[in-house]
């Protein structure tokens, strides 16, 4: 778990990063589990935006996500997910 000043140290880092995964209809699977979990490995900290026809609640997808990857949902503003994972061989940001 984080703490909040490292809250808000992550989403400053994440404030000009673009949504580089889009949550539609079919909404959370597995394969998309799984393509979030490789990415936060090799970039520790990642944006996903949620569409419009997504049928499941924001709340409910960064929950789902967050449970299957164990990454810490570090802010939900609008559409969009910020997640946190600390990676075991590409260590990149140093939390406060």
């Amino acid at each position: 778990m984080i703490s909040g000043k490292q809250k808000r140290f992550l989403r400053s880092k994440a404030h000009h990063l673009k949504p580089i995964f889009q949550v539609g209809k079919a909404g959370v699977n597995e394969n998309l589990i799984k393509q979030v979990d490789e990415a936060l490995e090799a970039r520790e900290l990642i944006k996903v935006s949620i569409l419009q026809n997504c049928e499941e609640d924001k709340e409910e997808v960064a929950q789902n996500i967050g449970k299957g990857t164990r990454a810490d949902v570090v802010q939900i503003i609008g559409s969009t997910i910020i997640f946190y994972k600390e990676s075991q061989e590409n260590k990149k940001i140093d939390l406060p």
